[in-house]
């Protein structure tokens, strides 16, 4: 072989390993969230991509942002009120490369949850902080103390009140819940314990969470959640949103995940943590949450949610169940704009198939 065709050769290997080297990088950075939060993905994509930050900072201004904008009223403040009329806030971001997580759940007068959440994460040995004295704890870092009570907030909880208290989350108790208010206490006989159950109204005006998944320039990956939890809950009540491997899980050696739906039914089997481990597995993103979806609606069929994932390679995916379809945002600079896509759902039956492709729509 001469020299010319030796030079040319290299030269053909070489743009081989640059054309495959760029639509590699083309994956890098990659931004997913859940719903058709295109503000979230717009602020989140600025901080990852333009600014070139990290993928925790990302996911926390992204939720930062939607906190603000009271995404649907059912993230931030205002919105979701409890059974005495309060909201409160729960968050969760984690970080993939060390495994560090910080959690609030039940965050009283304070705003910025996945703020606060940060602080555990940036600032704590710890991983979940709770309740009266999570805001303690965010008071002595600096935050603000404000109400998150609003005047619609208000009128919804004063609704509910007038409508008997329904729907509500109690069951076998007394007086009967489908029919009056509390307070409740344990049965006297087992009378109640015949009538039906009414269902809560879980839906996407419901229980909404912003769940944010995210690579960065350096390939660390984080996740993390934000929401006010359900209308009118039983005070206390904390979901699955602030609880790592629930709401949202990371490891920046396989992908993340993120959920969103009843809180309390899908917190009983970790379906981001279980997405991610059967992308360890070697599944896609979409089937590795289509497992995490399909293992919930085999106890539950009819469950309301859906999971996003996204694999250290740079594809993602989702899966959904009890509502048509399940909208979410992905970019990164293939994509080059916050892209909406739409998964469609099982609906109350659960499927060992592949669902039917995605359909992507611009914004």
């Amino acid at each position: 072989m001469t020299r010319s065709m030796i030079a040319v050769f290299f030269l053909f290997c070489l743009t081989i390993l640059c054309t495959r080297s760029t639509k590699h990088d083309q994956d890098f950075p990659l931004v997913v969230i859940t719903w058709d939060y295109f503000n979230a993905t717009e602020k989140a994509w600025k901080v990852i991509n333009d600014e070139s930050r990290s993928a925790l900072d990302a996911i926390e201004e992204g939720c930062s942002l939607c906190e603000e904008l009271q995404c649907r009223k059912t993230v931030g403040y205002g919105g979701s009120p409890d059974e005495l009329g309060d909201t409160t806030l729960d968050a969760l971001i984690m970080d993939g490369t060390t495994m560090d997580v910080g959690g609030v759940g039940g965050l009283q007068n304070i705003k910025q949850a996945i703020s606060v959440a940060r602080k555990v994460l940036d600032n704590t040995m710890h991983s979940l902080l709770a309740g009266e004295l999570a805001t303690k704890f965010a008071v002595g870092l600096g935050f603000k103390v404000e109400s998150l009570q609003t005047n619609e907030s208000k009128a919804m909880w004063q609704d509910w009140k007038e409508n008997k208290c329904q729907p509500n989350y109690w069951k076998d108790v007394s007086p009967n819940p489908q029919k009056n208010c509390g307070p409740y206490g344990p049965l006297k006989s087992d009378f109640w314990n015949t009538q039906d159950i009414a269902t809560c109204n879980v839906g996407p005006d419901n229980h909404d969470t912003i769940g944010i998944i995210a690579i960065d320039s350096q390939k660390n990956i984080a996740a993390g959640t934000s929401t006010n939890g359900k209308k009118f809950k039983i005070p206390g009540r904390v979901g699955d949103s602030p609880i790592a491997g629930a709401g949202a899980y990371a490891d920046s050696t396989v992908g993340a995940a993120a959920g969103t739906g009843d809180g309390d039914i899908m917190m009983r089997f970790l379906p981001s943590f279980l997405a991610v481990e059967e992308m360890r597995r070697g599944a896609s993103p979409q089937k590795a949450a289509e497992t995490a979806v399909n293992r919930i609606a085999e106890h539950y069929p009819t469950f309301f949610g859906g999971v996003i994932a996204l694999n250290k390679n740079g594809q993602y995916g989702a899966a959904c169940n009890g509502m048509d379809r399940f909208p979410f945002y992905a970019i990164n600079p293939r994509l080059n704009t916050p892209t909406l896509t739409y998964v469609p759902c099982t609906k109350g039956q659960t499927t060992k198939k592949s669902m039917t492709p995605l359909v992507t729509m611009l914004p």
